[in-house]
């Protein structure tokens, strides 16, 4: 588990240094989520459409 050098998590868009905006993406179920943070505080959220739907971007595997 430990030893596998793939990341669940991938950082697709940031902004910021003291206040950091990012758009992670899980790359086993391709749900976007929306990270931000400011000093010592931040929140995470699904990313969501402009109908109120989870983005969801494809997913492909990369071969080994």
């Amino acid at each position: 588990m430990f030893g596998n050098k793939s990341k669940r998590f991938k950082i697709i868009k940031g902004e910021g240094s003291v206040q950091t905006t990012q758009i992670i993406q899980d790359t086993k179920t391709g749900v976007n989520y929306l990270f931000h943070s400011t000093g010592y505080a931040g929140g995470i959220t699904p990313l969501l459409d402009e109908y109120g739907k989870v983005v969801v971007t494809t997913v492909v595997e990369e071969e080994k």
